[in-house]
This record gives structure tokens, C-alpha cells and sequence, in this order.
């Protein structure tokens, strides 16, 4: 078994203006004069966690890490209503990532990136491949409507007693429609007690289907009531919009990644993202490699997942930056 790699803290961190009042907050562990390498978090609008620092060898690699625009520390937070959401897509995180390159001084970088993070890493790395060495994709997804549907109503014979409250959620002339759709609306609305209800019932269910262990402990930041109100307005304002990005896209592009050699790694019990849409990149993708966790679901923390994705950096340490 594959320990993770000792806790480290940041050698350096700061926040970086993006433009349209973001400033995002960006941290760098590890050797600084290492292989560099690229943390993409999930969600969309999950913001960091000091776990993922420990999948690199720090002695290796020059781990960069920031929050996606109105998440974690970077400001302003979409917890709070009045904060518009227009500026904030799959193009303007995009362009971000760039930025936060440039400012870095960095020339090429590892990409990886889980669940949302696949997804924005494949965008960026088909947008500027000649910025990437290697990329690393744990739980994957491509964000296409067929999977948007899956999460938020095809899975929902599996978990009958969550489903129930999670429909219950929206108001019964909305419950045979657009779930994300509604609850986008319901999580606009000015009165507390209903936004920062949907924002619960969202996570509620979102947090039933990562796990393969139906007692996994949630992260104690996603029971608060303001990390779930920014979660839930940020995820729902991306797949309300199919992330702006045209349906299987990424999947009919992933030719272009020819060359970068990629570790793609899903666990077989994943629910939240079954397992077709790794297979179908991994034959789409000539030279990446496919790795199936047998016992492992969504989450990184299920048995073999961890293992996997530090087996996959270990790699890459010796790809040329």
C-alpha cells in the first residue's frame, strides 16, 4: 500500500487578479526549483484541500495549487448573493490557469485534475498542449449532458431514500423537469431559509454519491452552511450551462492529445461517473493509459485510488519539464 506523501505547507502563495473583480488565491509546494505541476480541484467550486498537495513527492515537484474563481479563499465568494456569476465559466478559468502560469514564470507543467477537474484539465491541455508534459485524471468526467443527467436523475434508482429528499427538494410542478435547472433558480432566491436549504439538499446528495462506504465521514467544510451555498451556486451555474462547452466535445478532440502521455484512473464502483466515459477517452486518447480501481467509487479516499494516482506521479517524475 501506497502511503501518501508527508504534510507539507506552502513555500509561497498570494492572489492573483484574473480581471471582472476575481482575485484568485494560488499556493506553490514542494521543491521550488522542481518539475512543475498543476492541481485542478473539483466540484466545479470544491476549492482545495491540503490532501492534494501529499499525491507528488515534494521533493521532486513544484506542486501549484489555487482556487477556482469564487471558491475556497480566492474572493469574492459566491456565498454571498450579490456576487454575479456572469465572469465566472469554463472560458474564464481557462484563461486563469494561463495567467497564473505566466505569473509563476512557469514554461511547461503536469496536469492533473479530479471529477470537475478532469474535465477543466482536458479543456486546457487540448486549448495548449504545448504546455503540458503529462496529465494525471482521477474520477473522470467530460462534463457532457448525458453525464449532467446520469448525476441528477439516472443514478437515482441506486440511492431510493437520498433521491427522495433530493427531489423533494424543488417545488412538485418542477420535479419531473430540469433538477439542476431548478435548483439554480431555487439557490437565487432572496429569502435564507430557501437558498440555504437547496444549498444543503444539493450537497446532501452529492455527498451520497461519491463513496463507495456508505458511512464515509464528510469533510467538515461541506457541512457548512457557507461553503455549501458557494458550492452549490457555482456547480449549478456550470452544468445548468453544460460548462459552456458544445456536447462530447472534449471526447471528439481527444486526438489532439497525441504525444502527452496521460494516466487516466476510475474507480469500477464509480456512480457518480461511471466508468464508460475514462474507456471511451482512454480509446480516444492514442497513448494513455487506462487504470480501473476494483473496489473504488468517485472519491480519491476509496480504497486504491490514492495509491493509484501517487503511482501515476511517481512516473511522470522523470518526464522532461
Amino acid at each position: 500500500m501506497t502511503a501518501l506523501y508527508p504534510e507539507i505547507e506552502p513555500h509561497g502563495h498570494g492572489m492573483l487578479d484574473v480581471g471582472d473583480g476575481n482575485l484568485i488565491y494560488w499556493e506553490v509546494c514542494g521543491d521550488p526549483n522542481g518539475k512543475p505541476a498543476l492541481v485542478l480541484h473539483g466540484g466545479p467550486g470544491s476549492g482545495c484541500s491540503t490532501g492534494l498537495r501529499r499525491y507528488f513527492d515534494p521533493s521532486v515537484y513544484r506542486i501549484v495549487l489555487f482556487d477556482q474563481r469564487g471558491c475556497g479563499r480566492s474572493v469574492p465568494r459566491t456565498s454571498d448573493l450579490r456576487v454575479n456569476l456572469s465572469a465566472n465559466t469554463t472560458e474564464h478559468l481557462l484563461a486563469d490557469i494561463e495567467r497564473l502560469r505566466q505569473h509563476l514564470g512557469i514554461d511547461r507543467w503536469l496536469v492533473f485534475g479530479g471529477s470537475w477537474g478532469s474535465t477543466l484539465g482536458l479543456a486546457y491541455a487540448q486549448r495548449n498542449p504545448h504546455r503540458v508534459t503529462a496529465i494525471v485524471l482521477a474520477g473522470v468526467t467530460t462534463t457532457r449532458r448525458s453525464e449532467i443527467e446520469w448525476l441528477y436523475r439516472g443514478v437515482a434508482p441506486l440511492f431510493p431514500e437520498q433521491w427522495a429528499r433530493f427531489h423533494a427538494g424543488v417545488p412538485v410542478a418542477e420535479r419531473d423537469g430540469d433538477l439542476v435547472a431548478a435548483y439554480h433558480r431555487l439557490l437565487q432566491h432572496p429569502n435564507p431559509s430557501v437558498h440555504l436549504k437547496a444549498a444543503k439538499d444539493w450537497c446532501d446528495w452529492e455527498s451520497a454519491l461519491v463513496s463507495v462506504d456508505p458511512d464515509a465521514r464528510v469533510e467538515p467544510r461541506r457541512l457548512q452552511p457557507d461553503f455549501q451555498l458557494a458550492f452549490a451556486r457555482i456547480v449549478t451555474h456550470y452544468f445548468h450551462h453544460h460548462a459552456w462547452l458544445e456536447d462530447g466535445i472534449l471526447l471528439r478532440r481527444a486526438g489532439s492529445l497525441a504525444g502527452i502521455p496521460g494516466i487516466l484512473i476510475h474507480g469500477r464502483l464509480d456512480l457518480a461517473a461511471p466508468l464508460v466515459t475514462a474507456w471511451e477517452l482512454a480509446h480516444a486518447w492514442p497513448g494513455s493509459e487506462l487504470v480501473i480501481v476494483s473496489r473504488a467509487g468517485h472519491a480519491t479516499t476509496d480504497p486504491g485510488m490514492s495509491e493509484a494516482v501517487i503511482a501515476a506521479t511517481d512516473r511522470f517524475r522523470q518526464i522532461p519539464s
